[in-house]
């Protein structure tokens, strides 16, 4: 049996200030691989909160009065296309130039056939990936797996005139639901939270990396630890969880892990998250341990077990032989990649009140 508590919230108020920064960032592209004016959209955000900003390749790094008391990390990038040629669309997770960083099955014909039938229809908009300057809207008329380079390939119309290497957006914004809020949520929905918690007094640093979803993002990460000569084992990093549909992710107010398919987290700081919950009276439950308990129903019903997935912190932990160190806090959502990722309110809350006991200095 995996170790978990269930959630003991009815409806949950969400602060204004969060749900204003999400909103105004959820507007703004920055699909993998093209996230450079969105950081550009960061580094207003942040420096209007009197946070310092420094950027690096693949990194925008922001620090307040305490860089040294904690190490929260997030996600930019967002899924979305690339102009690969003349009239040519693909997926801009699984273009060549993502490839080297994705491994095992992650671009697998089962994801790709997901893919094809997720965004018919969707309205998108095509960007300058420096500037962000707004290059004409689309519209998704279909997609198709072209096997020659094990790729989904998109039928957009309105976006004929672009050249390649141009990235295209899905238009997103956010719908606030009565028991969730909806949109394209992975992976802005961390990146707002980080900026919340500065505004309400975090003095600790905040990563910002790219191109997570191909896979490159820790590497960034990592870099800047070797720059620096820094070891820690408070990094932390924030993300949303997959669940099978709203009832199920709702169970839980966080989403804890104590691995993942690289290596095993700080066990310390994973307690640590664990024990705050208890104390302010947050459900959890580790992600790890519920994949393995759904495997075991699964091999009992003669179906393949589902991997406890790859994240940044476990390929960051190997790659450092463990120089750099944490573990990871997630919000648990459904509709995972779509624009109508669903992220239960009452998650929502206890996600930003575990951050906030947590981090933010309390006077």
């Amino acid at each position: 049996m995996y170790a978990e508590t269930q959630s003991p919230y009815g409806s949950a108020a969400l602060p204004e200030a969060f749900l204003s920064i999400l909103k105004n960032l959820i507007r703004h592209p920055s699909v993998i691989g093209a996230e450079h004016s969105f950081y550009r959209v960061l580094q207003r955000e942040l420096e209007e909160r009197n946070v310092k900003v420094t950027w690096y390749e693949g990194l925008l790094v922001a620090e307040g009065d305490s860089p040294d008391s904690w190490y929260l990390s997030a996600h930019t990038d967002r899924h979305g296309l690339i102009c690969t040629g003349p009239d040519e669309f693909q997926y801009a997770a699984f273009v060549a130039g993502a490839r080297s960083d994705l491994l095992g099955n992650s671009v697998s014909e089962s994801l790709m056939k997901k893919v094809v039938t997720r965004f018919e229809g969707e309205s998108v908009f095509a960007y300058e990936p420096w500037s962000g300057s707004y290059l004409g809207q689309g519209r998704i008329n279909g997609a198709s797996v072209c096997p020659k380079r094990n790729n989904v390939i998109f039928d957009v119309t309105g976006l004929e005139h672009l050249v390649a290497g141009t990235p295209i957006a899905f238009r997103d914004q956010l719908t606030i639901k009565e028991d969730a809020i909806v949109g394209q949520l992975d992976n802005i929905f961390s990146v707002a939270v980080l900026i919340y918690l500065f505004e309400i007094g975090y003095q600790g640093t905040a990563f910002f990396t790219a191109q997570e979803e191909a896979g490159k993002s820790w590497r960034y990460l990592l870099e800047w630890f070797r720059r620096f000569g820094s070891t820690t084992n408070q990094l932390l990093v924030l993300d949303t969880s997959p669940y099978p549909d709203l009832n199920s992710a709702a169970k839980h107010n966080v989403i804890l892990r104590r691995k993942d398919a690289n290596s095993t987290f700080n066990q310390e700081l994973t307690q640590r998250l664990a024990n705050t919950c208890q104390a302010l009276g947050l459900s959890y439950q580790y992600k790890d341990e519920y994949v393995e308990s759904q495997n075991i129903v699964a091999l009992e019903k003669g179906l393949p077990p589902a991997s406890i997935g790859s994240t940044e912190m476990g390929r960051i932990i190997v790659a450092s032989n463990k120089m750099v160190d944490g573990t990871t806090v997630q919000v648990a959502t459904s509709g995972y990649h779509t624009l109508a990722e669903a992220a239960p309110k009452t998650s929502v809350k206890g996600f930003i009140d575990l951050l906030e006991h947590l981090v933010v200095p309390r006077n």
